[in-house]
């Protein structure tokens, strides 16, 4: 198995080193993991069909059209299949509407920045979230637009006291979510702001199952 990582944009979301933490991962699982710090790599059509996997950490920035269709088409059309976290795979190129119709999500805000709260497990069936309870993270707490489409896997509830939020109480909100982009299949989890929050057990399992269950290594696997 093959998969590509491309890290860049904001530095704040720490791509190398979230990008670090998962190509170790994904190298443990016997991929064999190409990293790039540029997103040239998408339009080699060649190169980009022989890989299984692309994971891009990219916060924000701006995706040529080129490389926007190369990567889009590949994943549409089931050649790659694509995983990511946080802003470095759902607050990326906020233009580009092909890419959030992919991935399934785009980033709003998070109110109050850093705080306490808590990652309910909604399928508890699921490969990726089989075996795992609720818990707790202390992070930013994703507000984000997301796709009806989406398969999703855990959630979280705004208690609308942080950052003038009252209007979000109760809410719930996706946090994890699979789903296919035309025969290509994606997964997504929105934890994962800086890379100690991976010293989370079930945020780091939860990431790890989610880029094996796109690559096509998890389905129906025993956890």
């Amino acid at each position: 198995m093959k998969a590509l990582m491309v890290y860049g944009g904001w530095d704040g979301h720490e791509p190398k080193q979230t990008t670090d933490i998962f190509e170790q991962v994904l190298k443990d699982e016997g991929f064999e993991v190409r990293v790039e710090d540029s997103m040239d790599v998408y339009t080699d059509q060649d190169y980009l069909h022989s890989v299984d996997l692309v994971v891009p950490t990219w916060t924000m920035g701006e995706i040529s059209k080129e490389q926007s269709q190369a990567l889009c088409q590949a994943v549409f059309e089931g050649h790659i299949a694509l995983g990511g976290w946080h802003g470095g795979m759902c607050d990326a190129f906020r233009s580009n509407i092909e890419y959030q119709l992919m991935t399934g999500g785009q980033f709003l805000n998070h109110p109050g920045g850093i705080i306490d709260y808590e990652v309910n497990i909604i399928d508890s069936e699921d490969p990726i979230t089989r075996g795992l309870s609720d818990f707790a993270m202390k992070s930013e707490q994703y507000n984000m637009l997301v796709h009806p489409s989406n398969q999703v896997l855990a959630t979280t509830t705004f208690s609308g006291e942080h950052g003038n939020s009252e209007y979000l109480a109760g809410m719930i909100m996706p946090v994890v979510w699979k789903k296919q982009y035309g025969k290509g299949r994606v997964f997504y989890s929105a934890l994962g702001h800086v890379a100690t929050d991976f010293d989370v057990p079930e945020c780091k399992e939860i990431q790890r199952r989610g880029l094996l269950w796109a690559a096509g290594c998890l389905e129906d696997a025993p956890v």
